[in-house]
C-alpha cells in the first residue's frame, strides 16, 4: 500500500516536472512571427484607414486649436483659472500616454519572441531607452533655456549700457545729469522687471517645442501600424480609439503654444506639423504595406526603441514642465478650491486616455 502511495505520488511529480519544462516552449508556440492571413480584406481595410486619415486630423487640428482660442475667448487665456484646469487634463492625458500606452507598446516590441533572447528577451531596453531619454530631455531643457537665458541678459546689458553712455553728456548742467542718471536707473529696474517674464516666456516656448517632439514621434509610428495593418478587425476600434488620442494631445500641446506666444505663423506650423503627423504615418504605412513587416526584427526593434524614448520624453514633460510647474504656481497654491479642481482635472484626463488602452 506505501508502494502504491509512492509510485502515485512519483508520477505526481514527473507530470509535474515534465509541465514545468514543457509549458514555456507551448507558450511561445502560441506567439508565431508570421502574418494572419484570415482577418485581412485589403479593400475594406483601405476605406478604414481613409476615414481614420479624416478623423485624426479634423480631431487633431480641433485639439491643438482649442487653447489657442484665448486671443478671442476670455476664459482660455494662460492667466484665468479655466486655463489651469485644462492644462492638467492634457497633463493627466500626456503622462497617460506614456505610461498606459507608449511604455508597454515599446516593451511589447523589444521583448518579442520574434527577436533573439540574448540580447532582447534578457534586459528591460524600454526601460533604459525610456530612462535614457528622459534624462536626455531634462540636459536639453536645462542646456537651451541656460544658453537663450544669457544670450537675453547680454542682448539687455548692452541696451543698458547704451542708454547709459547716450544718456551722459560732459557739456550738461550738474541738475541734467542728475535727470538722466535718474531716467537711466528707472530704465534698468523696468528691465530687471522684464527679465522674469522674459525668462517664464523663453521657458514655455522650450517646453512646446521638446513637447511637440515627443508627441510626433510615437505619432508618427502609431500611424505607419495602423497603415500598414490589412485587418479591418484590428484597425476599426483604432479608428475611434486615435481620434479620442489625438484631440486630448492637442489640447496639451495646444496649451503649451499658448503661454508661448509664438507669432501667428510659428502657431499655425506647429499646429498644422501636429495635426499631420499621424495622418501622414497612416499614408506612409499605407504606401509600405506591401513590404512592411510589423514582426521583422528589424521593425520591432526600432519601433520599440523610438517608442521607449517617446515615453521617456512624454512622462519627464507631463511630471516635471506641466503638472509640476503648475501645482507649485503661487496662484494655484493660494486658491483651495482651484486646486482640487486642477487635482480632479488631472486624474480624470489620466482616466479617460487609461480606458482608451482597452481599444488601443
Amino acid at each position: 500500500m506505501i508502494n502504491l502511495k509512492q509510485t502515485h505520488s512519483d508520477k505526481q511529480l514527473v507530470f509535474f516536472w515534465c509541465l514545468l519544462v514543457l509549458l514555456p516552449s507551448l507558450v511561445r508556440g502560441e506567439c508565431t512571427c508570421d502574418l494572419e492571413d484570415e482577418d485581412r480584406n485589403k479593400s475594406l481595410a483601405l476605406k478604414y484607414k481613409v476615414a481614420a486619415i479624416a478623423s485624426i486630423l479634423v480631431a487633431g487640428a480641433i485639439g491643438v486649436c482649442f487653447p489657442l482660442l484665448g486671443k478671442f475667448i476670455k476664459a482660455l487665456r494662460p492667466e484665468k483659472n479655466f486655463f489651469f484646469l485644462i492644462k492638467a487634463f492634457a497633463a493627466g492625458v500626456i503622462l497617460s500616454t506614456g505610461f498606459i500606452h507608449v511604455l508597454p507598446d515599446a516593451s511589447e516590441s523589444l521583448t518579442s519572441p520574434c527577436l533573439n533572447q540574448n540580447p532582447w528577451g534578457k534586459f528591460p531596453f524600454a526601460g533604459l531607452v525610456a530612462m535614457a531619454s528622459a534624462i536626455g530631455t531634462l540636459m536639453v531643457d536645462a542646456f537651451a533655456t541656460s544658453h537663450f537665458s544669457k544670450s537675453h541678459f547680454n542682448k539687455t546689458q548692452q541696451i543698458v549700457a547704451d542708454e547709459e553712455q547716450t544718456g551722459q553728456h560732459e557739456n550738461h548742467l550738474h541738475l541734467h545729469t542728475h535727470a538722466t542718471h535718474g531716467h537711466s536707473h528707472g530704465s534698468i529696474s523696468i528691465v530687471e522687471g522684464s527679465d522674469s517674464s522674459s525668462a517664464q516666456l523663453l521657458r514655455h516656448r522650450v517646453i512646446s517645442q521638446v513637447l511637440e517632439l515627443g508627441i510626433v514621434v510615437h505619432s508618427v509610428i502609431i500611424g505607419i501600424s495602423l497603415g500598414a495593418s490589412e485587418s479591418p478587425k484590428t484597425i476599426r476600434p483604432l479608428v475611434a480609439a486615435l481620434t479620442f488620442h489625438q484631440f486630448f494631445e492637442g489640447m496639451g500641446l495646444g496649451g503649451c503654444i499658448s503661454q508661448a506666444e509664438f507669432k501667428r505663423r510659428a502657431v499655425a506650423i506647429m499646429a498644422l506639423f501636429f495635426s499631420l503627423t499621424t495622418p501622414v504615418g497612416i499614408a506612409i504605412g499605407i504606401g509600405i504595406s506591401k513590404i512592411y513587416d510589423e514582426n521583422s526584427p528589424t521593425a520591432l526593434i526600432v519601433e520599440g526603441i523610438f517608442n521607449a524614448a517617446s515615453a521617456g520624453i512624454l512622462i519627464y514633460m507631463a511630471l516635471v514642465d506641466l503638472l509640476a510647474a503648475d501645482f507649485m504656481n503661487p496662484k494655484l497654491q493660494n486658491n483651495g478650491i482651484l486646486q482640487v479642481g486642477a487635482s480632479v482635472s488631472l486624474l480624470l484626463g489620466a482616466a479617460l486616455m487609461s480606458l482608451l488602452a482597452i481599444w488601443a
